[in-house]
């Protein structure tokens, strides 16, 4: 009963907009804070609409950005908004790899691969060499 145990180090928090920001998840604080109060933002599963929302070590946020869900899980609260190598040492990234023969989202549907799809002014004008000296024939 008498036994001390050792101090557990202090749990550091930091808020969820100013962390978004740190990571480079999103491209300034007023976004994350609008993206946080639309609801785009999950903590442990929970919809946060605060922005001054405390994160801890181990949290797992999920942000919804416009193309993909993104899914991280907090190592390290930031200090300063650095290059991308040194905000990624304050997150792991969590997000599943998409599956090959996943049915694309809407966005995949509309944009293509370079050469497929509507031919450009030179091949057009290609087919149309092409069909004139077939039509002579």
């Amino acid at each position: 009963m008498g036994e001390k145990q050792p101090p557990s180090p202090p749990v550091v928090r930091q808020r969820l907009d100013k962390w978004l920001f740190f990571t480079r998840l999103q491209k300034s604080r007023s976004i994350a804070q609008k993206a946080i109060e639309s609801g785009d933002v999950r903590v442990n599963d929970a919809r946060i609409t605060q922005p001054s929302h405390a994160l801890k070590t181990g949290d797992v946020v999920v942000v919804s950005l416009d193309r993909r869900d993104v899914t991280v899980r907090v190592l390290l609260a930031g200090a300063r908004r650095g290059p991308y190598e040194e905000a990624r040492l304050l997150y792991e990234d969590l997000t599943p790899a998409a599956v090959p023969g996943e049915k694309p989202n809407a966005f995949e549907q509309a944009t293509r691969e370079r050469g497929s799809g509507r031919p450009t002014k030179k091949e057009r004008r290609d087919v149309d060499r092409l069909k004139q000296g077939w039509h002579q024939d």
